[in-house]
């Protein structure tokens, strides 16, 4: 049974990861609603934290317990799960059309993300340390940015919706009746709210705890356990998310939710790890920083091109993902 227990550790952390996030969006956009704020700024903020809740969880749990491979492991892995994966099967369903402005500020700032991730393996590379080291002193600097980030984001959202009451064809639009007619309840959204976060960190517990005894019974490294199978688990919202989006045509939400996702994993993960405890970067772990930088480069000239990321370039994506994981376990 002692063998059984860190897997059942595992699928159960993962279960109440996403259903937790699920419920935190949903009672937190309630709470909002209720106190009248946009619709947008909820999308930008409370719904975008949290998809990516789930690798919150997992890497700040693991910075608090000192298992720093599962915490940059996880989000290097999950960036690239998202850049390859998620893109690349979502562009195989339906070719994935990119507004160029996305990929000039967002896509681009994400990239700016992520070389500033690598780039704080410098006193390795300098030869100062035999390991990289990210400082809270970085963490600040990442959480600074991510803070920089928010504010671009809500700012060009309020002037798009300034904006909007200018289209002649808005007023024939009723979306709004129907959320009159359903008034928000203040007390079940905050306890959806609460029992939702509960289960995110509940369910991010029993993942890092799962994950690290089935490394340790197999022999592996933490960091291998978190750049795979706890990274795709986590990820599950955002896959699920971005398949339905591409389905329904909705490249930008598609395109925009991965984005979104890799930013606050940099951003915000990274940062708020860090602080708590600075993390300890091996040889695994620059490298996989650097196959995040080279995927998310590859792909934004894939988009540019010719505007959108098509199927063949989706199959390539996916091929790649599936060739890395392979690399990742071979190592």
């Amino acid at each position: 049974m002692s063998y059984v227990l860190p897997y059942i550790f595992l699928l159960g952390g993962f279960v109440l990861l996403v259903k937790g996030a699920d419920v935190f969006v949903e009672g937190s956009s309630g709470i909002a609603r209720f106190f009248k704020i946009p619709s947008l700024i909820i999308g930008l903020t409370i719904v975008a934290f949290g998809t990516s809740a789930p690798e919150a969880a997992v890497s700040i749990t693991a910075s608090i317990t000192g298992q720093t491979g599962i915490a940059v492991g996880n989000v290097s892995g999950s960036n690239i799960f998202n850049i390859l994966a998620v893109l690349g099967v979502c562009a195989m369903i339906r070719p994935i059309h990119v507004h160029r402005s996305i990929m000039n500020r967002d896509y681009l700032l994400m990239l700016i993300a992520c070389a500033m991730f690598f780039a704080v393996s410098a006193d390795m590379w300098l030869g100062t340390s035999s390991t990289g080291i990210v400082s809270r002193g970085d963490g600040i600097v990442l959480a600074l940015l991510f803070c920089v980030f928010m504010y671009m984001t809500i700012q060009s959202g309020l002037k798009g919706r300034k904006e909007a009451p200018k289209l002649p064809d808005e007023p024939h639009e009723a979306p709004q009746p129907e959320k009159a007619e359903k008034p928000v309840k203040l007390p079940k959204s905050i306890i959806m709210a609460v029992l939702g976060l509960a289960g995110v960190i509940i369910g991010g517990q029993l993942v890092v705890n799962g994950a690290s005894a089935i490394a340790k019974s197999f022999g592996a490294s933490e960091t291998l356990i978190g750049v795979t199978v706890v990274a795709i688990g986590t990820s599950l919202p955002e896959l699920v998310t971005s398949i339905m989006a591409s389905r329904k045509g909705e490249n930008d939400m598609a395109v925009g939710n991965v984005i979104g996702s890799n930013l606050f994993n940099v951003l915000f993960v990274i940062a708020a790890s860090s602080i708590i405890s600075p993390l300890t970067l091996d040889m695994e772990s620059v490298i996989d920083m650097i196959i995040m930088l080279g995927v998310s480069i590859m792909v934004y000239f894939f988009a540019v091109t010719k505007q959108k990321i098509n199927r063949v370039e989706g199959g390539i994506m996916t091929a790649l993902y599936i060739a890395y994981t392979a690399f990742a376990i071979v190592r």
